[in-house]
This record gives C-alpha cells, sequence and structure tokens, in this order.
C-alpha cells in the first residue's frame, strides 16, 4: 500500500492577487514552473558555476546516519571544501548534504543573481538558505523549526518532494521534543505493515525540476529526495497563524534547550526512549480509531 497522496497544483504563472487567494490564505502548497526565468541565477546557477564562485568555502554536511546522542541540535556530520564536495556529487552517488546554508554572508555577490518575489508577502531578507544533495540522497521527514512560510527555488536536476500538513502530524510517527518523523520509515517507500498509520496521512506530492518554485505553507511537514544531483535555494516569510507562531517560540525556548540538556545527560537513553515512544505512541491512535 501506497502513501495517501496528491499531485501539488502545479501553475506555469501566478499573480500576487491569485497567490493569496488560493494558496498563501488557504495554506496550500503550489509548483510555479521556470518561476526564476527572469533571473539572473536561471541561466548561470548550476553545480559547476557554485563551485567556481565557492570552492574554497567550508561547508558543513549532513547524512543519513543515526544522530548523534551527544551531539547537539542539528550538528552537522561532517565539513568539506565546496569544490570536493560537488566533485563527490558529480562523480558518484552520496549521503552527504548541504543543509541550511547561508552562502550569501561569504559571497555575498550571488545575492545579485535572484529577486525576491513579489507575492504580497514578506521575506525574512537575512537568512536565504541553499540546499545540496547527491544522486538518491533525502532529508528525513521533518518541519521546520520557525513553522515558516517556504519559497523552494530548485536548480539544476530533478527533486521529490512530499508534503504533510500539521493536521497529520499525529499520523506520522513524530519524535517527541523534536522536529522530525521516525527515522526508520523510508517515506519513498514505506513499509505500511511495521508503520500502519501512515495510511491514515493524506499529503502531497510533486517533483522540482531547474527553475521551479514550490510554495510550502507554514509548518508543513516535507520530505525531499534529490532524483539527481543537484540543489535549492529557500527565502522564508514568517508565520502569521497564532497557534504557529506559539509553536515556533516554544521550540526556540524550550524544545531546543531541554534537547540539548538531556542528550547531553542522558545521551543514547534519551534518543532509544523518543524513538520508542513515537510508535507506541502513534500505533496507540490507530488502536483507537479501529475502536
Amino acid at each position: 500500500m501506497e502513501l495517501n497522496l496528491k499531485k501539488v497544483d502545479i501553475v506555469t504563472k501566478i499573480s500576487k492577487e491569485d497567490f493569496i487567494k488560493n494558496y498563501y490564505k488557504k495554506q496550500k502548497p503550489v509548483v510555479v514552473k521556470q518561476f526564476t526565468k527572469e533571473w539572473s541565477a536561471y541561466k548561470k546557477w548550476d553545480l559547476d558555476y557554485i563551485k567556481e564562485v565557492a570552492g574554497n568555502k567550508s561547508v558543513p554536511l549532513y547524512d543519513d546516519r543515526p544522530i548523534d546522542p551527544k551531539a547537539k541540535f542539528n550538528s552537522p556530520h561532517a565539513y568539506m571544501r565546496m569544490d570536493k564536495y560537488i566533485n563527490l556529487l558529480k562523480n558518484k552517488p552520496t549521503k552527504y548534504r548541504i543543509f541550511l546554508w547561508n552562502i550569501f554572508k561569504e559571497v555575498p555577490n550571488l545575492q545579485k543573481d535572484f529577486k525576491y518575489p513579489n507575492l504580497g508577502v514578506t521575506f525574512l531578507k537575512s537568512i536565504p538558505t541553499l540546499f545540496f544533495g547527491g544522486y538518491n540522497s533525502y532529508t528525513f521527514m521533518h518541519y521546520d523549526i520557525d513553522l515558516a512560510n517556504i519559497f523552494h527555488f530548485h536548480f539544476e536536476g530533478k527533486k521529490e518532494c512530499i508534503l504533510f500538513d500539521q493536521s497529520q502530524s499525529k499520523y506520522l510517527y513524530k519524535v517527541p521534543n523534536s522536529l522530525i518523523a521516525h527515522r526508520g520509515i523510508d517515506f519513498s517507500k514505506p513499509d505500511i505493515k511495521k508503520w500502519p498509520a501512515l495510511k491514515n496521512a493524506k499529503g502531497y506530492i510533486t517533483e522540482l525540476e531547474h527553475g521551479d518554485m514550490l510554495y510550502i505553507p507554514e509548518g508543513y511537514w516535507h520530505y525531499m529526495k534529490y532524483i539527481t544531483p543537484g540543489f535549492s535555494m529557500s527565502l522564508r516569510s514568517l508565520a502569521t497563524h497564532p497557534k504557529n507562531l506559539t509553536h515556533a517560540l516554544y521550540n526556540f525556548t524550550v524544545m531546543i534547550p531541554l534537547e540539548n540538556l538531556m542528550r547531553k545527560t542522558l545521551g543514547e537513553k534519551w534518543m532509544n526512549w523518543k524513538n520508542k515512544k513515537a510508535k507506541e505512541d502513534t500505533d496507540e491512535i490507530i488502536k483507537n480509531i479501529a475502536v
């Protein structure tokens, strides 16, 4: 049995009025094909160009290994020069990904290559971030700590995206005191017998190609899988729903400090308890639904 996913709406162009009315206010995702074609980045940005302008930069890398119980929240697994990392991406499959890297602080001229979209929202202009991945690498199903509205622009190759809104959290085996679903789940081909609650989750799926923009509404869960090596840029707009703003504040002021403390004091015991609790609690929800 596959996940219950419907296709994200795809449009070839969109006005500010249509975006606000049909997607932003409804908190519904949408893909705008070739959105960046008027940007300099549309013609310039590929892996070779990034290697040329940022090859000497040291970049933080993440992969799909289990979280180090002693590591702080979102700690990278390794560092590598960007030129060596891009060579790795292009020459063979790798699980290493770049996650939430603000390249513009180190290569400010790249900011001239794009424009903030005129879509009727206010962007956080201090934190545009880039994400890179190799063939078949993926991010775990998660939602962002600030529950922001995300505008995700893809460059080079193809990328698969699976999305769920916050109302589906109870079916996704959310790990306590975290922003992720259980890491044992492969959302590309999940084992429904092992993770039965997933059959109740309703979400969206789409693919992105060079130049496409995906709007991810505030607080949405997202899983990203690189069909080919490539990279994306995210721009953010603050959450506006009071519940999401409260949730974001809690994440920064309570969740992260508590997580770092528990990892430091309990280490692996804490991580094992969280993963066990995620499955037990979610399976209990399914039992109650069946009754």
